[in-house]
């Protein structure tokens, strides 16, 4: 597992936030770059901008792979814990966008 106090390398830049919507574009310059170990607060959809393959960390001593789709979204509920790698050998990037309750 990642260490939880050591940040990321990727690049996360905040494209809109407001009351009801946070929307990050995350860019991972190089293979290996992470998000760090995050938890999710809100439920959340995650846009690619790549054709490839992303690592998730779990914290489970495992690695999992999810291949992705240039703008083919995904959802996930609140409460997801990992760190997200690139495991292509190009830069890639994606948009999350979180619905807040605040």
């Amino acid at each position: 597992m990642n260490d939880p106090h050591k940040p990321g390398t990727a690049r996360a830049t905040v494209l809109v936030d407001n009351e009801r919507t946070r929307v990050t574009e995350w860019r991972f310059a190089r293979r290996g770059d992470n998000t760090g170990w995050h938890r999710h607060q809100w439920d959340y959809v995650v846009v690619p901008l790549f054709d490839g393959v992303l690592e998730i960390d779990n914290g489970n001593g495992e690695i999992s792979s999810a291949s992705l789709s240039n703008g083919v979204p995904y959802f996930r509920e609140a409460g997801v814990e990992h760190d997200v790698i690139n495991g292509n050998d190009f830069e890639c990037a994606f948009i999350e966008v979180e619905f807040l309750d605040r």
